[in-house]
């Protein structure tokens, strides 16, 4: 069963599979890239949000991993993980934590929102794991010289 289609700069940085350079060229000509022109916060997020979404899209562009049909994926991202630290803080309140039946309804929902931020930030790239198979390692250099050249002899 094949694996997951990788991008050419990753195929060709790993130096794994021969490719000609019109199959380079082609694969770099399908491969679909971002749009990034029309990245803006939607109207739904407070002022606090959209300053976080501003922050987090702008890091995520410069990684070149964030196009404008993400926005709604980063939007509730920040969101979940908002209603998460909401429910996180309400948790750790003496008079949730005294009725073993609300503590238990916190923690469930509080369970709910982290399993939806945790997800989204997987999907963006905002996980350690999720980043390491997002990042494209700059392609080898070939050697300037061939490996042999070192044992040839003038001849002159």
């Amino acid at each position: 069963m094949a694996g997951q289609r990788q991008p050419i700069e990753l195929v060709v940085s790993k130096g794994k599979k021969h490719l000609t350079k019109a199959e380079i060229k082609e694969r770099m000509e399908t491969e679909v890239k971002p749009v990034t022109d029309g990245i803006e916060a939607p109207e739904y997020l407070n002022k606090r949000q959209r300053e976080e979404f501003d922050k987090i899209a702008e890091q995520l562009q410069k990684l070149g991993i964030m196009g404008e049909t993400d926005v709604d994926a980063l939007a509730m991202f920040i969101i979940s993980k908002g209603l998460y630290i909401k429910l996180t803080k309400q948790l750790c309140r003496n008079e949730v934590l005294s009725d073993s039946e609300t503590t238990e309804q916190y923690m469930k929902n509080q369970d709910k929102a982290y399993r939806q931020c945790r997800q989204c930030a997987v999907d963006l790239g905002l996980t350690i794991t999720s980043r390491c198979k997002l990042v494209i390692p700059k392609a080898r250099e070939e050697p300037k010289e061939n490996k042999f050249t070192r044992f040839r002899k003038d001849v002159g």
